[in-house]
């Protein structure tokens, strides 16, 4: 039944502006699988009848099982379009030939595996944003949107389960129209909150065919134009002019035939979208579910489609006869794919305002200018943003997009890791590409090359690549990497897992590799106990990992799995109440350090890459001066962010005229990003914190300050600072979204003060008796939260928890009797210390 052959596919590969990337997202059960069915149905891939009960793209058991998505999957699909169905595409959109290519990624909507969606934004260039008519705008819908504007994606919107709106909620058309009004304009708010100016404007308007409404399940949708075809004719005016009158203020009196703005007192004067578009489709569902085959078929005589509804297809009744004429009269995959080829953009168009976010180096390189013009002659440049498990155990497919030139079998590449900078050897590799092939959701197809605009999975590079990393010719040893992607989450609970018979240890550490392989998000470490530490970014998220790990890169070895671990932050909450000093072990050098907490929001702006070590110092320092109140020459002399080189601590010199500086430069930053990692409290990492080197005293000779003599100072000072700046812990905490009846209201107040959480909005969703709840719930109470909520609701309350921020826990850490006193001895308790921390004569020394 497929209605397309490999070489077919390989042909519109090389038509860069026959190509569309696009991503499905949304929140959680808002209906993302089953609304791609009907796309996949339309290419011929499945049958129309299955289309909304297969779920193709959840492709593993488990996904089937829970009917959730889990990983995001892939699939190319081909369109033939008729020159009839083409000539109203805007002249703005060009093309070649009537064939179009869609590159469709199906991704997960639980707040667990965002990363996933921003793997699959990463790789595409528009996005279909699916929202439920009658729940609306969720709080993961507002994540993925933000995720999406902020990779430069263009979106259209669907508004999904519309056929609820006619069995279920009876919703008489004025209302049915406000709800719809309501839930795009919450929409549209969160688009302008984050829009770009090269994006241009991102909301989306019914009357511009940028918004769809669908009923997923039983396959059909449509958007205004389907209906501004059939009455143009009949009002004799232009399909354009037609649209704006479907939507909107727009009021049709049948007796006067006349168009108001208003809505006058006559009762035959109703507003065009309710007369028109949702009125006509009440009819014939109703006539469908009363069985009323007369009414019916006379009114599908008028619409010209009695023909298209098949003869065994008139014989059924109630849901199966409305689903087959719904689907004949308005077939979901032709209002989707119009919105797609009409609005979103080609890869051709799309890359050109898309390069300075994915370039790292200078914007005006040869590599550069490939990837604006998407050159399928010019140098390769390809981003994998994922690695997707293959059918042979423990290997993967480097799944990603080619941005520039051609990607080919038996190719010669350099993998540029996330580490890697231009001109070193480090997290660097040149390999061969075994193959290349076309991910058809559970098949792979294997294709000679894949020119740029396309998505594509190698085999033979996943020994190399861990999680992401940029592919380049063999020679280009000038080229930048693609940025890393930010991730809105991150990972916050931790388990240690151990085999449960020792000799299948090898079995476990094989089987993290490539469990850390197969997830853009989990962190698998070893501590220096020696403990297998997997991190996540919540409960499920985790469960997912570890059936993963144990079933498929063990084989089936039994694992012990500790109770969950809650990783926290050390930071200091004032400025050291003295200059504190340390000595070298040979006693010939004094280095003298002080400790701040950073600005309100500096943090977080280290964060979301807005202050990072590669930028510019120049923009940098007006940065910190502008919006933090830096000094100007302080901004100027930051050495190093820490850890890891990246992290929200800086190591700042405000030292005036010191011989020998810079030659201890290096120590200092080696001894600075091994104290932000394991802070003196309980060797959790730093975050938040300013050290400020004050004044060093050294030796002249430059045998006497090697790296042996101040790096362990150096580190012996930093703790000094941090204990006489009033050390803290900050937990992280979780943003919950609860949705509720009223009557439940009291069960979920009682569980949150239970757990020290706090309930800071409070919202009626109009129209209905359902609350929406939003509360801060510290992640180390969040364990169980959800079982214990729908018990004293009685199951009627729906949890969903994403990571927040960063908390400063009020009491003193290294007191006794408080809380945080009593974390922090089970976090050294766990990493095996000594149960109370050093006092500050041990790292303090005296002139």
């Amino acid at each position: 039944m497929v209605k397309f052959t490999i070489d077919q596919i390989r042909q519109l590969m090389d038509l860069p502006k026959n190509i569309r990337n696009m991503s499905v997202i949304a929140h959680v059960d808002h209906g993302k699988s089953t609304l791609t069915d009907s796309l996949v149905a339309a290419a011929g891939i499945i049958a129309m009848e299955n289309a909304g009960d297969q779920r193709l793209t959840d492709t593993r058991q488990d996904e089937q099982d829970r009917c959730i998505t889990i990983k995001s999957t892939g699939i190319s699909l081909y369109y033939q379009m008729t020159d009839q169905m083409l000539k109203d595409l805007p002249g703005s959109v060009e093309r070649d030939g009537n064939d179009f290519l869609v590159n469709l990624i199906d991704s997960p909507g639980h707040v667990d595996f965002s990363s996933e969606v921003t793997a699959a934004l990463r790789i595409t260039d528009g996005a279909l944003v699916v929202v439920d008519c009658v729940e609306g705008v969720c709080v993961q819908t507002e994540t993925v949107l933000r995720q999406a504007l902020g990779e430069r994606i263009r979106p259209v919107m669907t508004v999904n389960k519309l056929d609820r709106c006619f069995l279920e909620l009876m919703a008489d058309p004025e209302e049915a129209y406000g709800g719809f009004r309501r839930v795009i304009e919450s929409a549209n708010v969160i688009m302008a909150t984050y829009a770009d100016d090269l994006l241009g404007d991102t909301q989306v308007y019914p009357e511009k065919g940028t918004v769809s409404f669908s009923a997923g399940l039983h396959g059909w949708a449509f958007t205004l134009t389907s209906f501004a075809k059939i009455y143009a004719k009949k009002f004799g005016t232009d399909e354009v002019k037609m649209m704006e009158k479907l939507w909107g203020d727009n009021f049709f009196d049948a007796k006067t035939k006349k168009w108001t703005k208003k809505q006058t007192d006559s009762p035959s004067c109703k507003r065009g979208f309710c007369q028109f578009v949702y009125e006509p489709i009440k009819t014939i569902i109703e006539a469908c579910m009363a069985d009323d085959k007369k009414k019916l078929f006379t009114m599908l005589e008028k619409l010209n489609i009695a023909d298209k509804v098949r003869t065994e297809d008139k014989e059924k009744t109630g849901k199966p006869l409305m689903k087959a004429v719904m689907q004949a009269w308005l077939p979901a995959s032709e209002a989707l794919l119009e919105m797609m080829i009409w609005h979103l953009p080609s890869p051709d168009r799309a890359q050109k305002y898309r390069v300075e976010n994915l370039y790292e180096g200078p914007l005006d390189d040869k590599y550069a200018t490939a990837i604006r013009n998407c050159d399928p002659t010019g140098p390769l440049m390809l981003y994998v943003s994922k690695m997707i498990p293959a059918s042979d155990k423990g290997r993967f497919f480097a799944f990603g997009r080619v941005f520039a030139g051609k990607v080919a079998t038996g190719q010669k590449v350099r993998i540029l890791g996330p580490n890697y900078l231009p001109g070193s050897k480090k997290d660097l590799f040149i390999k061969t590409v075994q193959r290349t092939v076309l991910c058809m959701g559970r098949r792979q197809e294997a294709v000679e090359d894949v020119p740029c605009g396309n998505t594509v999975a190698m085999v033979g590079l996943d020994q190399f690549i861990t999680k992401n990393a940029t592919l380049t010719n063999e020679k280009a040893d000038d080229a930048f990497p693609i940025k890393a992607m930010k991730f809105s989450v991150s990972p916050v609970v931790r388990v240690a897992v151990e085999p449960k018979i020792a000799s299948d240890l090898p079995k476990l550490v094989e089987g993290l590799k490539r469990l850390a392989k197969s997830d853009p998000m989990v962190q698998c470490t070893i501590e220096e106990t020696g403990e297998h530490i997997i991190a996540g970014a919540g409960e499920l998220h985790l469960e997912i990992c570890l059936k993963d790990l144990q079933e498929d890169f063990m084989g089936g070895a039994e694992i012990r799995i500790s109770d969950p671990v809650v990783s926290f932050r050390e930071t200091v909450n004032q400025m050291s109440d003295h200059i504190v000093m340390s000595k070298s072990p040979n006693k010939h050098n004094r280095l003298y350090f002080q400790m701040r907490p950073m600005e309100e929001g500096l943090a977080e702006a280290i964060d979301d890459g807005k202050v990072g070590p590669r930028d510019e110092p120049k923009a940098r320092s007006k940065i910190l001066v502008d919006d933090f109140g830096w000094d100007k020459d302080l901004a100027k002399k930051i050495w190093c962010f820490g850890p890891d080189t990246t992290g929200p601590n800086m190591l700042t010199d405000v030292t005036k005229g010191v011989q020998y500086l810079n030659e201890i430069k290096d120590s200092c930053i080696a001894a600075f990003q091994w104290a932000a990692k394991e802070g003196v409290v309980c060797e959790e990492n730093m975050r938040a914190c300013v050290a400020e080197v004050c004044d060093v005293v050294l030796h002249t000779d430059a045998i006497h300050r090697g790296g042996g003599q101040i790096i362990p100072t150096c580190r012996r000072a930093i703790y000094a600072a941090q204990i006489t700046a009033l050390p803290r812990l900050c937990e992280p905490v979780y943003l919950v979204e609860i949705q509720a009846p009223e009557q439940a209201l009291g069960g979920i107040y009682s569980v949150l003060n239970q757990k020290r959480g706090h309930v800071f909005e409070e919202m009626q969703r109009p129209g209905t008796p359902i609350f929406n709840l939003k509360a801060y719930l510290p992640v180390i109470e969040s364990f169980g939260f959800t079982s214990t909520l729908r018990a004293a609701t009685s199951g009627q309350a729906f949890p969903q928890a994403v990571f927040d921020h960063w908390e400063v826990m009020t009491q003193d850490p290294l007191g006794d009797g408080n809380q945080a006193s009593v974390i922090a001895l089970d976090i050294r308790k766990r990493k095996g210390l000594k149960p109370n921390s050093s006092p500050l004569n041990e790292y303090e020394d005296k002139l």
